[in-house]
């Protein structure tokens, strides 16, 4: 192959390469391997940051022996704005650029609609279209060596913090799940926490069973530390219950009777609960004294009407049920009251739904975050977080844009 690939292009071989290196190293010894195959000058992994403006990358400093002081690390963050690495990531599609006598080609490393990072190379020729389909194949399995080394070191969450932690945050991330966004068929998820300078205890969650999607999001009361703690009973209490495959109302009363008991008497926390029955998009919602969710059906936002309960830990109350039938197409958004405080009121959520909805929800929760930040001049009272869910439907997500574009072209 004229400056084509050096070996064969083998995938069994580069995860073999994975399994058989440390999980610090993984990554690293998969990049050389992928190098040799295709001929590359030069192979790096850029890791998304917290902040979700920048992408990270990494490097080892050599040292003597009695400067091995576990602070060789290196990261180089490279602003998202603008750039050809922010079109990488929000279009997921392989870039590939002359660079002189050269070509650079960014390659988006994803897991289910999880933006991870991309890898980016330099070929000395335009790569053709089998290298192109490998390298996809190859960033696709670099994403789930990525998830399984972290397992095991700190090195990639170092990396990927802009800003130091303080405890309170830093226990406020041990409570949202390990991906921000999924893609699963009958839905897409994706969520956001933009935090306040002093930590304020919102949390979101979600899980999947095979009939039914669980998620929640909750407001804390209070900052700091007790607001973590107090965050982290209750989400304890949500997943300890949902695990044992309790419905939304339960899950609620449980983590009250929780709070009660475990918390001061001046201690609370809102929230909503829901459930979603994956046959036929049955959607549960408990609403413990939390603002209402919204949602986009065939082009027009509206608030969902759905009575507050008390908020969990200030009474023995019952907590209701409410039923909403899904239908594809349909976009749900759920918010703390950190979007509603003053100065981020300025935000209209309603049309910035209906403005934002051919866009993926992962790029939904991260505008609506940057909005407020603007909005409240970065200096944000509680914290903001989002939950944004795409329900498609049991058959998944070609029929429901179908569906949806028929409405559209219907409507008066």
């Amino acid at each position: 192959m004229d400056g084509g690939a050096v070996a064969k292009l083998d995938l069994r071989h580069l995860l073999a390469a994975a399994e058989a290196a440390p999980p610090v190293d993984a990554i690293d010894v998969v990049g050389q391997e992928l190098g040799r195959m295709v001929g590359a000058t030069r192979v790096g992994l850029l890791i998304a940051n917290f902040s979700g403006d920048a992408v990270v990358r990494m490097s080892h400093v050599t040292v003597s022996d009695e400067l091995r002081d576990g602070r060789n690390e290196r990261t180089e963050s490279i602003p998202l704005a603008g750039s050809v690495y922010e079109k990488v990531m929000l279009s997921q599609e392989l870039d590939v650029c002359p660079a002189g006598t050269a070509w650079d080609v960014l390659v988006p490393v994803t897991e289910r609609g999880d933006t991870i990072g991309m890898v980016e190379l330099t070929l000395s020729h335009h790569p053709e279209d089998s290298v192109v389909e490998f390298l996809e194949s190859a960033a696709h399995a670099l994403a789930y060596v990525l998830i399984a080394s972290r397992r095991h070191t700190d090195l990639f969450e170092w990396a990927q913090r802009d800003i130091p932690f303080s405890l309170a945050a830093e226990i406020q991330r041990r409570l949202l799940p390990a991906s921000y966004s999924v893609e699963a068929g009958a839905f897409t998820l994706a969520g956001w926490l933009e935090p306040a300078s002093d930590v304020g205890g919102d949390t979101f969650d979600y899980s999947i069973g095979r009939e039914y999607l669980y998620a929640s999001i909750t407001d804390a009361m209070g900052h700091s530390t007790p607001a973590a703690l107090l965050a982290t009973l209750t989400v304890g209490s949500f997943r300890n219950s949902r695990r044992t495959l309790a419905s939304p109302s339960e899950q609620a009363a449980l983590a009250n009777a929780a709070l009660l008991e475990g918390s001061r008497a001046d201690q609370f926390v809102t929230g909503l609960l829901l459930r979603i029955r994956l046959a036929d998009g049955r959607l549960e919602i408990v609403n413990a004294g939390h603002p209402p969710p919204f949602r986009l059906r065939n082009g027009i936002g509206m608030l969902v009407d759905v009575d507050a309960d008390p908020p969990l830990g200030i009474t023995h109350a019952a907590y209701g049920t409410h039923l909403v039938q899904l239908e594809p197409g349909d976009r749900l958004l759920f918010l703390t009251d950190g979007f509603l405080e003053r100065n981020a009121g300025a935000v209209d959520i309603q049309k910035t739904l209906e403005v934002t909805a051919p866009r993926h929800p992962r790029e939904i929760v991260r505008e609506l975050a940057a909005n407020v930040l603007h909005a409240t001049g970065g200096k944000l009272r509680d914290d903001a977080t989002v939950l944004c869910l795409d329900w498609y439907g049991p058959q998944g997500r070609r029929h429901a844009t179908a569906g949806a574009s028929r409405a559209r072209a219907t409507d008066p």
